[in-house]
């Protein structure tokens, strides 16, 4: 029995427990690096099925390795912590844990590869290694793809792949695009300090607030026209904070945003030009100031050769299950995997074909459950079409 039709066997038996598995996570999420419950979870489901789990040093995220001991091993990867959010989808399933969601599909992303592995544990001799890869604390920065890597998580890996919930994307349908997939994402916080004084007498003092107002516009501006416009690099300012009284300049003042780029060029060269335009726009304003710039992840860039065997994996499900994608605004820290072995990420659809397309990190965000086992399909199938490559 070929590894498909054993995976197709395998969830024909155990469909309903793969989507219970789900409800039981979302129901239990847990944020970043705190992911003890849900990793015993995993853990104790294959180690019931014969394997050996191995949990990571921080007491959260697991690795587990089976199949042939020698030659390729294939790492399949899915991140399993929640958002610091209340959810409102009245679920009967909801979290039970106030102000902690599941409402990026990390709960999916967790279930999918829990299946997968079974599913692929039941094949009597698998054609490559396998590793699962539970990775904890993928929404911090910096995310947790880099304590994973510290803990030796690629040793002996040839390639890994992952899946990410689209909402945008009906369910039965995986998308795929070779190249950047997501975009960098950084963070950047400038703080700002005058001696304040009267509005009528701005002359005198730092006038802070038309500093910062300086900046909001300049910084964005200046970096359209220092950077290539196909890199597609978007800054966009979050928070501004400074003042309380209309007639009074005040001390301090911050402003805090986003920086996110296609082009893992742009991200390597984006904090030296940020901090550059900023002292730029602030030198004939009498303003001291800080600049916070904190580094997020580069793009998750798909080599050609492992978006050439997720196409097949896809393909062989059916048909009309293959689709397109544009490259996301979003960051994803799958992206440090691929700065050290080659792999490539795609689209699981999850929109049930009706209704509002809601966003990820929405708090009414939910996922259609046929998805799950599109996705154990797909993972399996990876396994199958990595021979010889």
């Amino acid at each position: 029995m070929s590894v498909q039709d054993s995976t197709n066997a395998w969830l024909a038996a155990n469909y309903d427990q793969l989507v219970a598995w789900r409800r039981h996570i979302h129901q239990h999420p847990e944020l970043g690096r705190q992911e003890f419950d849900t990793t015993q979870f995993v853990a104790s489901r294959l180690a019931d099925a014969g394997l050996n789990p191995k949990v990571l040093p921080g007491g959260t995220g697991l690795t587990c390795d089976f199949g042939q001991e020698h030659g390729p091993r294939i790492a399949l990867r899915a991140d399993m912590d929640a958002l610091p959010m209340a959810e409102r989808t009245g679920l009967p399933f909801a979290s039970s844990t106030p102000g902690v969601a599941h409402a990026c599909g990390h709960d999916g992303h967790t279930a999918v590869l829990l299946g997968a592995g079974l599913a692929l544990a039941s094949v009597p001799a698998l054609p490559v290694g396998v590793r699962l890869l539970f990775q904890p604390a993928e929404e911090l920065m910096p995310g947790g793809a880099i304590d994973a890597i510290a803990a030796g998580a690629l040793n002996g890996v040839s390639r890994i792949f992952a899946l990410h919930c689209d909402p945008r994307l009906e369910v039965g349908k995986v998308a795929i695009r070779p190249g950047p997939i997501t975009s960098a994402a950084d963070q950047v916080e400038i703080t700002l300090h005058s001696p304040g004084g009267h509005t009528s007498r701005p002359h005198l003092t730092g006038d802070l607030v038309y500093a910062l107002g300086t900046l909001i516009t300049g910084v964005p501006g200046i970096l359209s026209r220092r950077l290539d416009p196909r890199n597609s690099t978007v800054m966009v300012w979050g928070a501004v904070n400074a003042g309380v009284a209309a007639n009074a300049i005040p001390q301090t003042g911050s402003i805090a945003g986003t920086i996110r780029t296609a082009s893992r060029e742009a991200w390597v060269a984006m904090e030296e030009l940020v901090r550059e335009i900023v002292a730029s726009l602030l030198a004939p304003l009498q303003v001291q100031y800080g600049v916070h710039y904190r580094r997020g992840v580069p793009p998750v860039v798909n080599e050609s050769v492992s978006t050439r065997i997720f196409t097949h994996a896809i393909e062989a499900i059916g048909p009309d299950v293959l689709t397109d994608t544009r490259q996301s605004g979003g960051g994803e820290d799958f992206s440090w995997y691929l700065e050290d072995v080659p792999g490539a990420m795609a689209r699981l659809g999850v929109w049930p074909g009706v209704g509002p397309q809601l966003d990820l990190h929405q708090p009414t965000f939910d996922l259609d459950e046929r998805a799950l086992g599109v996705g154990v399909q797909v993972f399996a199938n990876i396994v199958e079409q990595s021979v010889g490559l």
